[in-house]
C-alpha cells in the first residue's frame, strides 16, 4: 500500500491499494473511495474488542476496506484541525491519547493502556485508560494541532503540560508530578500538575489538544455570552 497525506491543519490520508490490500478504519473516518474499494463493517476482535475500543474513547466497531482491484484509492479525514502521523508499530508498541486511532493497515493491533499510577489516572489528561497499538504493519494516529517529536535517551526526563501528550512508545515512562513553588501553582497559569516522561523512546507532543482548543472558544459562543 501506497499513502499520502494531503492539506495542512484539516489534512487527509489517501492509500492507495492493491488487488486484496486492506485498510482498517474508525467508522465515520472515510471521505472518499474508488468504486473498486470494498467496504465492511463490523467488530474486530470479537466481544472484547468491542469494549476495548469502546473504553479507549473509539466506536466499538471497524470499518474494512478491501481493493477489489490494483490502483484504488481511499482518504480518510482527521476530526479536529491538527495532523496525521504514520507510525511502524513492529518498531515498538505505541500508546496513544484517547480517539487518536484513524486507520491501520492489517497486522495492527489495538489495545488498552491502563495507567498505574493514580496521578496519572487523576490529573493526566487522559484518564486511566488509554490506547496501545502494536503488532506489525502502519498505523495512523490523529494528533491535535502541531505536531512536536523528540526522542528521550535512557534516564532522560521532559515536563509537559497536561493534555499535550499525544503519544509516545511503550518503553517511555509516563508520571504526573505537582508543580513546585507556591507562586507557580497559584500564578503560573500551568495547574497543579505536570506529566513526566521518561525515556528512553520516542514521544509525540501537540501544540493544542481539542479540550484546550474548546476551553479557549467557549466564552466566544453565543449560548456561553447570554448565560454570563
Amino acid at each position: 500500500m501506497q499513502y499520502t497525506i494531503l492539506g495542512s491543519s484539516m489534512p487527509l490520508l489517501e492509500c492507495t491499494l492493491n488487488a486484496g490490500e486492506k485498510v482498517l478504519s474508525q467508522p465515520g473516518a472515510m471521505k472518499y473511495m474508488d468504486y473498486g474499494v470494498v467496504m465492511k463493517t463490523g467488530i474486530q476482535g470479537g466481544i472484547s474488542g468491542f469494549f476495548k475500543r469502546t473504553l479507549s474513547g473509539e466506536s466499538g466497531f471497524m470499518s474494512t476496506f478491501e481493493a477489489a482491484r490494483s490502483g484504488q484509492r481511499i482518504a480518510f479525514g482527521h476530526t479536529y484541525p491538527g495532523s496525521i502521523i504514520p507510525i511502524d508499530v513492529a518498531h515498538s508498541d505505541i500508546i496513544c491519547q484517547k480517539r487518536a486511532f484513524l486507520a491501520c493497515t492489517e497486522g495492527v493491533t489495538f489495545d488498552i493502556a491502563i495507567q498505574r499510577r493514580l496521578g496519572s489516572g487523576f490529573f493526566g489528561g487522559e484518564g486511566f485508560i488509554m490506547q496501545r497499538l502494536g503488532g506489525t504493519g502502519t498505523a495512523f494516529a490523529e494528533i491535535d494541532g502541531e505536531t512536536v517529536e523528540m526522542q528521550l535517551e535512557p534516564g532522560q526526563k521532559i515536563q509537559i503540560e497536561t493534555g499535550a501528550v499525544a503519544m509516545f512508545e511503550a518503553t517511555v515512562d509516563m508520571n504526573i508530578e505537582m508543580v513546585k513553588g507556591i507562586s507557580n501553582v497559584f500564578f503560573g497559569g500551568e495547574g497543579l500538575f505536570l506529566t513526566t516522561l521518561t525515556g528512553p523512546g520516542k514521544v509525540w507532543l501537540q501544540t493544542m489538544s481539542v479540550q484546550r482548543l474548546a476551553s479557549e472558544i467557549y466564552p466566544y459562543l453565543p449560548a456561553s455570552r447570554k448565560n454570563s
